[in-house]
């Protein structure tokens, strides 16, 4: 039987955040690696990416410590994270 720990850490979550991506980091498959090594459903909500720059909304679902690990992991790789508030493409 799952604690009550284990079982908020279970549940399904969402989340909106921007990633912009250093100029090294604009070729990288990063949102490819972060849905399959941290098994995060990711859509991307806006996109702006050019050769010397870049930036992503993205809607983040899965585990909250899956989603949390993600994060850790893409800003580790130099990848700034901002939460959004709200739907980017509705309004």
């Amino acid at each position: 039987m799952l604690t009550q720990e284990e079982k908020e850490e279970k549940k399904m979550a969402k989340r909106q955040v921007m990633f912009t991506f250093p100029r090294e980091l604009i070729r990288e498959s990063i949102i490819y690696t972060l849905s399959h090594q941290f098994k995060i459903v990711t859509n991307i909500r806006r996109a702006d990416v050019s050769e010397d720059r870049g930036w992503v909304v993205l809607e983040l679902e899965g585990e909250e410590k899956d989603i949390n690990a993600g994060i850790a992991w893409v800003t580790g790789k130099g990848i700034r994270v901002d939460p959004v508030t709200g739907d980017i493409v509705e309004g």
